[in-house]
């Protein structure tokens, strides 16, 4: 297979947030995988999990979402706020978690997380059993910086300055557990809760710094996921827009059909599945990004110098990861393994997401520990890595540079894909090659321009693709750098362009960082 690389066919600029992460009060993603309390026997930094906390310290993430996901629509901000021995203890019955919920990692830890990750926060306010009045309390107590009652409060809570939160969701997945509401019902609710947000400015005609998110549709259901986005659109076009930014699709990659097939046992046709599975996504997103866009179109010119018109929203995919079927039977809930299997699912999901920055704008794994797509699992004093953990930290250097188009000489070998971008400086090409077949090794020509050096390799493999890390084998599946005269071969090409073979190992992510 040869693929041509030219630095020129530039798609845009891949914005950091699409390597966004999720965290929800679901089994032990927050409390024991990322909360243990300062009191806790296992090593813990103010209460944080340590092992955890320095994983996510070396991973960056841009964006973190809390407290939900399903979550969030039976959260009380007001719980998780003041002295921990006062907080009161509720039972949290979301997707079989079924564990008391003492709240001792609330609003304040989340924002005091994302400032020492340097993530920006996105909260999922609680439309469905919470107020408006309540989102808006929220809003003063995380953002309003003159002291008012709110904003004195969280200073005694140990934060004088506002926390500047930026991204809030209104809603989430209405369309089932967060309400089973229609578009019209939904759009009702919206406009109440979005028209309450407080702007945050003293100007009057100052655009305020909040980003409003509206829950799109459920990206698993391909005829309700159209009519959706067509219902909720032409609704919003029928009078005056709510303040409105963003619209967060969600997508699974659902594992359900089959029994026989669990996160660490499958066969070759459960592989290929569950391959083909996460490659759906590309199509949805740019399906809805076309609807989103035929609706914006149906909204009226403004009727008043004052007025103005909406004239664009972001796509966001706030929630995306492999769901196998055992994962709804786990104590606790939905923890399930990471092989290799789901690292390429994974790799192959950011490719798209990057390959598509011209059209979505952020994104969210779900989720970061010890739940479904899992970046870091924990068992008692144990913290383990997953080969997911590994894909993230090798897309890093692809936050900001700029994507190109890639386009294959040969359709011959449609299970290994590629991505490529170029760094902001231009001196450089950053190339992922996926070899998505389960046992059999390949071989790509990169057509580059002439000159082009590889500088470096890096690979995550193993002998078997159902390996995964464990207490027993922590570092079973790691990436590693790999010998670039072992794997890679530079011929002299044709005119500008030089041609570099590049070997890849079966069941494969790779990463290349080519000089130009």
């Amino acid at each position: 297979m040869t693929v041509f690389i030219d630095p020129k066919h530039e798609i845009g600029r891949i914005d950091p947030k699409l390597h966004g992460q999720f965290i929800e009060f679901l089994g032990e993603c927050i409390d024991e995988g990322l909360w243990v309390g300062e009191d806790s026997p296992i090593e813990n930094e103010g209460g944080y999990r340590k092992a955890t906390l320095d994983a996510l310290r070396a991973l960056k993430p841009p964006l973190i979402r809390w407290p939900g996901g399903c979550y969030a629509d039976t959260y009380h901000w007001r719980d998780g706020v003041g002295p921990r021995k006062e907080r009161p203890t509720t039972f949290n019955e979301n997707f079989a978690t079924y564990e008391l919920d003492d709240h001792a990692f609330g609003a304040d830890e989340f924002l005091r997380l994302c400032e020492m990750l340097g993530a920006e926060p996105w909260i999922n306010i609680n439309m469905l059993s919470g107020t408006v009045a309540e989102m808006k309390d929220w809003m003063e107590y995380c953002n309003r910086e003159q002291p008012t009652d709110l904003a004195r409060e969280r200073a005694a809570n140990g934060h004088e300055a506002p926390y500047g939160v930026k991204y809030w969701g209104i809603g989430n997945e209405v369309w089932a557990g967060g309400g089973t509401m229609t578009p019209s019902t939904y759009l009702d609710e919206y406009r109440r809760f979005a028209s309450a947000m407080p702007s945050f400015t003293t100007d009057v005609f100052a655009p305020s710094p909040m980003y409003a998110i509206v829950c799109g549709p459920d990206g698993n259901k391909p005829r309700e996921r159209v009519k959706w986005t067509e219902d909720f659109f032409r609704g919003l076009a029928e009078y005056r827009q709510p303040p409105i930014n963003g619209y967060d699709l969600h997508f699974y990659n659902w594992n359900v059909d089959n029994d026989e097939d669990t996160p660490t046992e499958f066969d070759e046709v459960g592989w290929n599945k569950v391959i083909a599975g996460c490659l759906e996504l590309e199509g949805i997103l740019r399906d809805q990004w076309r609807l989103m866009n035929d609706g914006l179109a149906l909204i009226n010119e403004p009727e008043g110098a004052l007025d103005s018109k909406l004239s664009h929203v972001d796509l966001i995919i706030g929630e995306w990861g492999n769901w196998h079927k055992p994962a709804f039977f786990a104590r606790p809930a939905l923890k399930q393994q990471v092989t290799m299997r789901d690292a390429i699912t994974t790799a192959l999901t950011l490719d798209l997401l990057q390959r598509n920055c011209d059209k979505v704008s952020m994104a969210c794994n779900a989720q970061t520990i010890n739940v479904l797509n899992s970046l870091v699992l924990t068992e008692g004093e144990t913290t383990i890595l997953t080969p997911n953990y590994d894909v993230f930290m090798m897309y890093q250097p692809h936050r900001d540079a700029i994507a190109l188009d890639v386009p294959r000489s040969d359709p011959d070998d449609e299970s290994v894909y590629v991505f490529a971008s170029k760094t902001a400086d231009g001196k450089s090409l950053l190339v992922n090659l996926t070899n998505a077949h389960m046992n059999d090794a390949a071989e790509v020509m990169l057509a580059v321009p002439a000159g082009a050096r590889v500088e470096a390799m890096r690979e995550l493999a193993s002998a078997d693709p159902h390996d995964c890390n464990t207490t027993e084998e922590a570092d079973l599946v790691r990436a590693r750098s790999v010998d670039v005269a072992d794997r890679v071969a530079v011929h002299a090409g044709a005119g500008a362009t030089g041609e570099i073979t590049v070997r890849l190992a079966p069941t494969s992510v790779n990463t290349l960082r080519i000089a130009l």
